[in-house]
């Protein structure tokens, strides 16, 4: 084995090692953006942004339920929280129906 094919390998082990299981995988994302998206193309309305944190949210509270030490993670857990209510907030004070309706397709307490 010649030196080249070792740190190839070694290459590819660092790169699955470094693999984060917590992040949302893109094929999921996508679905979630065509179920929620407004309109073709739209990534970035309330109701898409709020289901992706969601999604995002439940694989950490996972994740700490597993790691309760983990710190790190449950701030951005936190942070997350934070962000989708702040959207909440926004869809609740500007359209109060689109509000009721993404509250009651993701099963959220409000």
């Amino acid at each position: 084995m010649t030196i080249h094919q070792r740190f190839t390998q070694s290459q590819v082990f660092l790169n699955l090692k470094g693999v984060n299981e917590m992040a949302v995988s893109q094929e999921r994302k996508n679905e979630i953006i065509k179920d929620f998206a407004r309109h073709d193309g739209d990534t970035g309305s309330t109701e898409v942004q709020v289901a992706v944190l969601t999604e995002e949210i439940n694989q950490l509270n996972d994740h700490i339920r597993v790691h309760k030490k983990d710190y790190h993670s449950y701030r951005g857990l936190m942070k997350k929280i934070g962000h989708r209510r702040n959207l909440l907030a926004y869809l609740r004070k500007n359209d109060l129906q689109r509000y009721r309706e993404l509250i009651q397709r993701l099963g959220l307490r409000r």
